[in-house]
């Protein structure tokens, strides 16, 4: 027979389990909604499961000479020398963000040759390249 102690601690430990595992459930979900994986123009052609108007984040080379600016909107091609990806952002661009040189792009894709900008991410110096990028890069050669 149980204790009114044994009870108590039963309880106070089946309890901590509980909220710890809703706890765990909840940053799950959370995570799962809120994560953004870098992608290629590549990849975007070849996945199916994109689902357009969904948020992505992509990364490649700005394409020379394709820049064009006015008042409100910049428009831009990125590469991964594969494919391309039409680019429209409304907005401040950073400092580091030039033709030929790597961009990551966070937006919402309006088909699988257009992405709608809410960021361009340029932070890196102009030596950085991240790695799947040089993977590329060297196969596209």
């Amino acid at each position: 027979m149980l204790t009114k102690k044994i009870k108590s601690r039963l309880f106070f430990i089946l309890s901590v389990v509980f909220i710890t595992l809703l706890f765990l459930i909840f940053v799950y979900f959370n995570l799962k909604q809120n994560i953004l994986y870098f992608k290629t123009p590549s990849e975007i052609f070849k996945v199916d499961e994109i689902k357009i108007n969904s948020k992505i984040r992509v990364g490649g080379m700005v394409k020379k000479d394709s820049i064009k600016q006015n008042n409100r909107e910049i428009k831009f091609i990125l590469t991964d020398y594969q494919k391309e990806l039409i680019v429209v952002y409304n907005g401040a661009v950073p400092n580091l963000f030039s033709e030929e040189r790597g961009a990551v792009v966070e937006g919402k894709l309006n088909d699988k040759r257009y992405l709608i900008a809410d960021r361009i991410l340029a932070k890196h110096d102009e030596n950085y390249m991240p790695p799947e990028m040089k993977k590329i890069l060297e196969n596209a050669k």
